[in-house]
C-alpha cells in the first residue's frame, strides 16, 4: 500500500509530497523546499524512514513547486520529469522569481517527458498520469487506482480551484479538466492538492462552489 506524506514549504505555503510503499522506494513530487531548514526537513524524513528517491516529478512548473528541483536532483542523482508543455513555464522561473523579489536555484532541465496516460512505476506502486491543464499549460495529476488517491497539483483544492490568471492559465480549460478528468474518479478518491488540506472527489462534487 502506498503512503503519501506532505510537507508545506516556502513563502507560498506549497505542498511537497513524498509517495512511497513497503519497498522503500519513493517519488518526490514538487519539491518546494526553498531554504536550508526546509531541505534538511525533507532529507531527515527520507533518512529516518530509509527511503530511496527514484523519481523527481513536477506536476507543473510554477515557481513555488520547483524551488528544490536542483537540490533534489543533485543530492539523489535524479532526472527531472515534467510534461513537455510545462517547459516554457520552467524556463521562465528566474523571471517569475524576480517579480516577487526572490531568487530560485536554476532547475535542471528535464531529460524525459511524461505524457497523458503514462504509467509511473516505483516499488510495488503504479500511478497513472492524467493531463489536467487550465491552471498551467500542461499540468499533470497522478492517480493511484489501487489506493484511491491522486496527486493533483494546483488543479483542485478543498472548496476551491487553481487560479487561472497566470500565464498559460484558462478558466474554462481548468473547469473542463476537473469535470472530465477528476470528477469521473470514484467519490472516495483522496485529493492531495498543491496547497491547503487534502479533500476528496465526492466532497468537491457536492460542495465546491466553482463546480456545483
Amino acid at each position: 500500500m502506498a503512503k503519501v506524506v506532505s510537507f508545506t514549504f516556502n513563502p507560498f505555503q506549497e505542498n511537497t509530497y513524498v509517495v512511497y510503499d513497503d519497498i522503500k522506494e519513493c517519488i518526490i513530487f514538487d519539491p518546494g523546499c526553498s531554504n536550508v531548514g526546509e531541505k534538511q526537513e525533507l532529507v531527515d524524513f527520507l533518512e529516518q524512514n530509509e527511503l530511496t528517491p527514484v523519481r523527481l516529478i513536477n506536476t507543473h512548473c510554477h515557481l513555488d513547486h520547483i524551488f528544490g528541483n536542483q537540490f533534489i536532483a543533485e543530492k539523489y542523482n535524479l532526472n527531472l520529469e515534467i510534461h513537455l508543455g510545462e517547459l516554457p513555464v520552467l524556463e521562465h522561473a528566474p523571471q517569475s522569481a524576480a517579480m516577487f523579489g526572490i531568487s530560485v536555484d536554476p532547475s535542471p532541465k528535464p531529460t524525459q517527458f511524461i505524457e497523458d496516460g503514462d504509467q509511473i512505476s516505483f516499488g510495488n506502486t503504479r500511478l497513472k498520469a492524467i493531463l489536467t491543464p487550465g491552471h498551467s499549460p500542461a499540468s499533470l495529476s497522478f492517480y493511484c487506482e489501487e489506493d484511491k488517491f491522486i496527486i493533483a497539483g494546483d488543479v483542485l483544492f478543498h472548496g476551491s480551484i487553481g487560479r487561472t490568471d497566470l500565464p498559460g492559465g484558462d478558466y474554462d480549460t481548468l473547469i473542463n479538466s476537473i469535470r472530465t478528468q477528476l470528477f469521473v474518479l470514484p467519490d472516495e478518491v483522496k485529493v492531495y492538492p498543491g496547497h491547503m488540506q487534502a479533500t476528496t472527489i465526492g466532497f468537491e462534487k457536492k460542495f465546491n462552489p466553482f463546480l456545483t
